[in-house]
């Protein structure tokens, strides 16, 4: 009985978060990233946490990549927010 509450309430609060869009799934990578980079000063021989670090980085490079070419003004928007440099193909 416990478990299926707890588990109702996360999807409650999945729903809420609309985790399907672009912001949110860059804003995610973004954490990721940063998380990874402050674990990676500390660990520097970590090698699978790089390969890992370059495989979110080129994700989130991909879904900024789609944003633009969609919606120029909300890549921009989330740029500015995120305090992330525009990448050197655009």
């Amino acid at each position: 009985m416990v478990k299926s509450s707890f588990i109702s309430v996360i999807f409650q609060e999945k729903k809420e978060e609309n985790c399907g869009s672009v912001e949110f799934q860059v804003l995610r990578f973004t954490n990721k990233i940063r998380r990874l980079t402050s674990h990676l000063e500390l660990h520097r021989k970590d090698y699978l946490s790089q390969r890992g670090l370059r495989k979110i980085l080129e994700k989130r490079q991909r879904l900024l990549a789609y944003l633009s070419k969609k919606n120029r003004v909300r890549y921009k928007e989330l740029i500015s927010q995120l305090n992330i440099r525009e990448s050197k193909n655009r």
